[in-house]
Parts: structure tokens; sequence; C-alpha cells
């Protein structure tokens, strides 16, 4: 039991030989598509909410400084990397007390089923039905007083308390993060994900709305190219990991 802990904790081998790096590179580019196309919408409001009147203008350098958020993006890190590293730990035990070794493969094709999905939705083939989830009441009160002070340790806080936020592109995420069987396995995987959404919130902190009309059809064709890519890449790992 103690054996099954440890490897839950810190093994990197559930996906075979360069599987982990190979996890990391699809969840990055996975996060380089949905921060273009889905997050650039869903968390403008909290981006530009942290936005300080004197970095709208001013040199580039700082205005650059202004928008990237770095606090922000530093507990979204950390938000993110804990829930990968819960889905990643959980899974590997699971699938080590059971025997059923084969549901880190599973996780991985749901991983990538989602993600074909998330192309099919940008290309007009199709549109993703995903219970809506309300945001607790508990957290809005903390929520708006960490807007209202935004920057340093609030903006951190932010992003560790947005990371819980209900999203489908998470749920994919956390699938393929979940498939590593570990928690330093998922939290890698996440930290990838998240490091790929950071350069469309910095495009919504630099030019605001105009970042997604500037962009429209463009980001989504290019969005749905990366998502098949990424499908592809998790359904190739899963296919090796039963073979």
């Amino acid at each position: 039991m103690i054996a099954a802990l440890q490897s839950c904790l810190h093994d990197l081998s559930a996906l075979g030989p360069g599987g982990v790096l190979a996890l990391v590179s699809a969840l990055f580019l996975a996060g380089l598509a949905g921060g273009a196309t889905h997050c650039a919408a869903m968390c403008a409001p909290f981006v530009l909410a942290q936005l300080r009147p004197d970095n709208a203008g001013g040199a580039m350098l700082q205005r650059l400084s202004g928008a990237a958020l770095l606090p922000y993006h530093a507990g979204r890190m950390l938000g993110y990397a804990t829930l990968g590293a819960l889905a990643g730990a959980g899974a590997g035990l699971f699938s080590q007390i059971t025997g059923l070794r084969w549901l880190l493969a599973l996780l991985l094709a749901a991983a990538a089923l989602l993600m074909a999905a998330q192309a099919a939705e940008r290309l007009g083939l199709a549109r993703l039905h995903l219970p809506a989830l309300a945001l607790p009441a508990a957290l809005k009160t903390p929520l708006h007083r960490l807007l209202t002070k935004p920057g340093g340790r609030s903006g951190f806080a932010l992003g560790v308390l947005l990371s819980a936020l209900p999203c489908g592109l998470l749920y994919a995420a956390l699938a393929a993060a979940a498939a590593s069987g570990s928690a330093l396995g998922g939290a890698l995987g996440m930290a990838g994900f998240v490091a790929g959404t950071i350069p469309g919130l910095v495009g919504v902190a630099l030019l605001g709305k105009l970042f997604a009309r500037a962009g429209g059809p463009t980001l989504r064709r290019w969005g749905a190219a990366l998502f098949a890519l990424n499908a592809l890449v998790l359904g190739a790992m899963a296919a090796r990991m039963v073979s």
C-alpha cells in the first residue's frame, strides 16, 4: 500500500517513455488553442477588471508589464497544478488498488474525444452541451473583494480562486492529467495547460475585446487545428497504453 502511495505521488512511468513530455506538450497546445478562443471570452471580465488606468497608455514596456498580471497567472498555475496533482494521484491510486490499469488509457481516450469535440465546435460542426454550474454563493463575496483590489496578493488569490470555476475545457485537461497516474505528472500536465492559456489572456489585457474581434474566424480555425492535433496525440498515447 505504501509503495502504491509513493508511486502515485511522483512516478512518471505510467504513460511510457516520453509519455509525460508528450502529455505536457499536448496540454500546452490545448491551452494555447483554448486561451485564444475560449478563455479570452470567458475570463476577459476578470482580466480586464485587474488592469489599472495608469497602464492603459504610456510606453509599450509599461503596458506589457501591466498586462502580464504575473501574480494572477501564478495563482492560476498553483490552482490548476493542484487540481492536476489530485486528479493524477487519485486515478493512479485507484488503478493500482483495483488492478484496472486500462483506466488511465480510458481517461486519455476521453480527453481525446473532448478535445476533438472542442475542434468540431470551433468549425461549427457540433455544439457542446455541458451542464451549467453556478458559482457557489460562498465564493461570490471574496471574489468581489479581490476584484476591487487587483494586483499583488489579491491577484494571486484571484487566480487560485478562479481555477475552480466550472469549465468544459478544464474537464478535458483534467482527464488527460489524471491519466498520468501520479500527482507530479498531473501537476506538470496542468502547468503546461496554464502556460498555453497565458498568451491569449495577455492579448486580452493589451487589446481588450478587440483581441477576440481581430482574430475572429482565423483564431477559431487555428484553435480547431490545434485541438484536432491534441486529440490525435492523446488518442495515440491511449492506443499505445493498451497495445
